[in-house]
């Protein structure tokens, strides 16, 4: 038997430990809900009428109350290309579903906004604050008690961890995420890139941009990217809440469909009341959220789940924090080079090897827990095998015993880098996380005199006049949960890129996000604590130096104290107002740091429970 790396098992510890008492008050309360909770048997016969009045075939199975129900909660819509193909999912679920003697209903449908659409728009600012939202609307679909499980429709950015945290406190429940998988391949993400920064640049034209953007973003799927949406896939691999290996599989295909099927058949065979009970908030453990890291690390994935991590544990009574992530990623090899960290793409990764080899590689070197309970009738030993479809079956096959692209995918044996890229840097300006691995190691360490904006069109408009023609750190401020709602500044990627292109030493340190489609630019990210309400990235001046180093995880003003200590805080620039963002005003009042999860939702939570 593989020994467990030490590493994996002195953090997995720590979080244990450090949880106890909430983790504790959670089991507790999953216990009272599956014993004197809300459910079919314990309604009235007025309630109960209304909630099958309207199902169709299913009104009798329904009301006899003898088989399961599944609650599908769907972030269907047709503007965000991931979640289009979801529009049949429900009908289809629900024939499914019968064919294994079971019924399934809409629970409710939830928010799903798009990154793509609102970067650098004033809808970003919602962003975060999106996620949320979507647990809250998870919450009221699930409230009706009617069901035995939970079917979760989604995939982007705050989708997924709002769905998760939103079920977690209906943690009797089985549940489990059914993918819709990524777009073909269209125009290559470094070619978008290329034309991005010429635009930028003045060098070709608008039509020229939306013609190349428009062959990267082409059809029905997720961004093929490896950002945050795509590590959401990876991590509920991870987590055992996937049917196995299912995350990277197009859409509209028979192998898709099959994959949905089965999801639908096993969550009947996980229900609550059957033989295979496994529920959600037993599933969901200190070894599954440390999963959910390792794989974060090891595939260069997103840093917006420096965010989600947190929220989605602290949901399951899981405290963990960015020393843990840190620690992790001392010790967790990258291996996996998806763009922007790479050249290929998701669907290059998957037909490389992609999560299957990944999965067993980290297993073979004792670098996850191979223990954990998952949804998948085998266990995570399951996670290792890739779904065929041989004569209209579905099978999964052993993962190769290599990957076929080392370009894209390595052994933990012959990693490319030894350590997972994700860096805790801290100082007298706070705690951040920098994304080393998709990083060159010569741009670790940047000391450059600073530049202080408050809003990102500022940047763009002092690029644009030249006056960033230096070795600079850019300073963007009063953007954290509390400021603006922490909207993603990936609109400073081109433009930082083509300083640091010019052969300018630059980086950027912020309170705001950038995800893991940014790349390239050293960034301190998700500054703690923010600026608004006093914290020290308020004290930096143009001109002060900053030094940003991954090597000794320094994130350092160079600044005399006592000068630095005597400063006036710089003021705050007034609310957002417009687009809907000042009814969102409470939930940034109320924000705690992005460490915990920026959530002014949990936070009220955490006062209760």
């Amino acid at each position: 038997m593989i020994s467990l790396h030490p590493t994996v098992h002195a953090v997995t510890q720590r979080i244990v430990e450090r949880s106890k008492p909430t983790r504790e008050r959670y089991l507790e309360l999953v216990e009272r809900q599956r014993e004197s909770g809300v459910d079919r048997s314990r309604m009235g016969c007025g309630n109960l009428a209304h909630g099958f009045a309207a199902s169709g075939e299913d009104k009798a199975v329904i009301r006899d109350g003898g088989a399961m129900n599944i609650g599908i909660v769907t972030a269907y819509n047709d503007m965000l290309s991931a979640h289009q193909p979801y529009y049949r999912y429900p009908e289809q679920m629900k024939l499914w579903a019968r064919e294994v003697g079971a019924t399934a209903q809409v629970a409710g449908g939830v928010p799903a906004m798009c990154d793509g659409v609102t970067q650098g728009l004033p809808g970003m600012d919602l962003s975060l604050f999106s996620r949320d939202t979507i647990a809250l609307s998870t919450a009221v679909g699930l409230s009706h008690g009617m069901f035995e499980g939970v079917a979760m429709l989604g995939i982007c950015d705050k989708i997924v961890p709002g769905l998760l945290i939103g079920a977690l406190r209906f943690g009797h429940l089985p549940a489990l995420l059914i993918p819709a998988g990524p777009m073909p391949s269209g125009l290559a993400n470094k070619e978008k890139q290329r034309v991005r920064q010429l635009y930028a640049e003045g060098k070709c034209g608008r039509e020229e941009l939306l013609e190349a953007e428009s062959a990267s973003y082409h059809g029905a799927g997720t961004c093929t990217f490896y950002g945050t949406a795509n590590s959401n896939q990876m991590m509920m691999e991870m987590m055992g809440l996937h049917i196995p290996q299912s995350a990277f599989v197009n859409p509209g295909t028979k192998l898709r469909q099959a994959l949905t099927r089965a999801a639908v058949h096993r969550l009947a065979e996980i229900g609550l009341g059957g033989k295979d009970y496994r529920p959600l908030g037993h599933v969901v453990d200190e070894k599954a959220i440390v999963n959910a890291a390792i794989g974060l690390l090891a595939t260069g994935g997103s840093t917006n789940h420096a965010i989600h991590l947190p929220a989605i544990a602290r949901a399951a009574g899981i405290v963990m924090d960015w020393e843990d992530l840190d620690r992790l990623s001392s010790s967790v090899p990258l291996l996996a080079r998806v763009y922007p960290n790479g050249s290929g793409d998701v669907n290059h990764f998957q037909a490389a090897g992609g999560l299957a080899y990944i999965t067993r590689t980290l297993l073979e070197h004792g670098l996850l827990h191979g223990d954990i309970l998952t949804i998948a009738k085998g266990g995570f030993a399951d996670y290792t095998a890739d779904p065929r479809l041989i004569d209209d079956q579905l099978v999964w096959e052993p993962t190769p015993e290599q990957p076929l692209d080392e370009a894209m995918v390595r052994p933990a044996s012959r990693p490319f880098q030894p350590d997972g890229g994700m860096r805790l840097v801290k100082g007298n300006l706070g705690r951040a996380i920098f994304k080393t691995s998709a990083v060159d190691p010569a741009r670790w360490t940047i000391e450059a005199r600073a530049r202080v904006f408050a809003d990102q069109n500022e940047v763009l408009a002092a690029f644009k006049a030249g006056e960033l023609e230096r070795d600079v750190i850019v300073v963007v401020r009063f953007q954290g949960p509390r400021a603006t709602g922490m909207p993603e500044l990936h609109k400073l990627t081109t433009p930082l890129g083509v300083l640091q292109d010019r052969g300018f030493r630059v980086a950027l340190v912020t309170d705001g996000r950038m995800s893991g489609a940014s790349g390239k630019v050293p960034a301190a990210i998700h500054v703690s604590p923010e600026a608004l309400g006093g914290g020290p990235l308020a004290n930096v001046r143009d001109g002060d130096v900053i030094r940003l180093c991954g090597h000794d995880g320094m994130l350092e003003a160079l600044v005399d104290f006592d000068e630095w200590e005597s400063r006036q805080l710089a003021d705050a620039p007034p609310p957002p107002l417009g687009t809907g963002r000042e009814l969102f005003a409470f939930m940034r009042h109320g924000a705690d740091e992005a460490e915990k999860g920026g959530s002014a939702m949990l936070a009220a939570m955490d006062a209760i429970v």
